[in-house]
């Protein structure tokens, strides 16, 4: 890996797509969090923040937002014109709740909430347990598997699309959506994966629309229906709204969630956790899963502007300038985590930044961790002496972290 750290100058060079890095983020993490904790990536061009007390406070400051053309204008910003051939891809992004501040962002969280974060969560575990026992039936008796093809992927976009309201059958063609569009927040995007996106996403948003457009004469007890319902200070969504709310929560509710159930069955593995002890009670799997999504998150990076000039940890930023938060940095910083590094599932108190904070802290945490808290004891009980049979390697998506496989054999 090449990293080169001028604290003077507090700058980095590391490049996104270096193997060495995406592959293990981790030691760059901890070396420049020593030598230059707010520091300008050269590679990006913005500033980045690795220390967990920056990264927490910035997710929650006002004067910095995910939007930013609300209070400037592209000319100000000295921004390019949109690109003609993204003009889907922008249509979802225009009105996801993810790239929105107050008071639209308040409006469509508030829908949201109602529709989402709502007891229907709680009573989705039987449905987990019995995919989870589904797929360990289908590749057991081969006595070896690809857990990300074979666990971790089938289960989340199964579960996000029954809840969502979507024909379970679309699950692979969704998947292939949601990679090319997610493709577009990595780092080094081409006009390939640009128009790949682009063309993804006005499939997704023709299915999703029509699929809306009839669910209207017969709603029922699914998310698409309740956003249909839903009113918020008497204005209803609009389509479009809709149509890119269950856009992204399909996309979040199971692009993440595979990372994370990924990422979290390798550190256990690799760490020697005891499945038994860990998951014995459902207090110790609550802290089981925390300590996974601290320890190898599967977000790292989350950007957000300046929505006016301000000065943060000895840094001036004008209005309108990009930051970047390193949220796996934030997640191994010493000052806040004895022993880092370690796999420590008793770990209290672990107010760790996996799911972000502030107003955008994912609408889907709770789902996320129901999934990975019954679906992951299911798992290691079914198969004793669960064990890799290769070194796991990492995708190439900076900033995105997950495997590109995980190999493992039992017995």
């Amino acid at each position: 890996m090449t990293l080169i750290i001028d604290a003077a100058r507090r700058s980095v060079r590391l490049d996104p797509r270096d193997p060495a890095f995406f592959g293990d983020p981790y030691p760059a993490y901890a070396a420049i969090r020593a030598a230059a904790p707010a520091f300008f990536w050269d590679d990006y061009g913005l500033w980045c923040f690795a220390p967990h007390r920056d990264v927490s406070a910035l997710l929650r400051d006002k004067r910095f937002g995910r939007q930013i053309l609300h209070v400037m204008s592209r000319e100000a910003l000295g921004w390019p014109a949109p690109k003609d051939h993204l003009a889907p891809f922008d249509a979802l992004e225009r009105h996801s709740i993810l790239e929105l501040e107050p008071p639209e962002h308040t409006r469509l969280r508030g829908l949201v909430n109602r529709a989402f974060v709502s007891r229907r969560i709680e009573t989705l575990g039987p449905r987990i347990a019995a995919l989870a026992h589904e797929q360990i039936n289908a590749f057991g008796r081969r006595g070896s598997a690809d857990l990300i093809a074979d666990f971790a992927a089938p289960i989340p976009v199964a579960v996000i699309a029954d809840l969502i309201g979507v024909p379970g059958e679309m699950g692979p063609q969704m998947l292939d959506w949601s990679h090319r569009m997610v493709a577009m927040y990595q780092f080094g995007v081409t006009r390939a994966v640009e128009e790949s996106a682009a063309e993804a996403a006005r499939a997704f948003a023709g299915f999703m629309r029509a699929h809306a457009r009839a669910r209207r004469s017969d709603l029922r007890d699914d998310l698409i229906s309740q956003l249909l319902r839903a009113e918020s200070d008497g204005g209803r969504l609009s389509e479009d709204e809709l149509v890119t709310t269950c856009i992204l929560l399909l996309n979040a509710g199971h692009e993440a969630t595979v990372h994370a159930i990924g990422n979290g069955v390798k550190a256990m593995l690799e760490h020697h956790v005891d499945a038994e002890s860990a998951f014995a009670g459902e207090a110790s799997r609550a802290a089981t899963v925390e300590e996974m999504l601290r320890l190898d998150a599967p977000l790292h990076l989350f950007a957000r502007y300046a929505l006016e000039d301000v000065e943060f940890a000895g840094v001036r930023f004008k209005k309108g300038e990009k930051i970047g938060l390193l949220l796996g940095a934030a997640n191994r910083d010493p000052d806040r985590f004895p022993r880092p590094d370690a796999f420590d599932a008793r770990r209290d108190p672990n107010p760790h930044l996996a799911f972000g904070a502030g107003i955008h802290f994912c609408v889907g945490a709770p789902l996320a961790r129901l999934e990975m808290a019954t679906a992951l004891p299911i798992l290691f009980a079914r198969l004793p002496g669960l064990r890799l049979v290769e070194t796991p390697q990492y995708r190439d998506a900076y900033h995105f972290h997950g495997l590109e496989a995980l190999r493992v054999t039992w017995g």
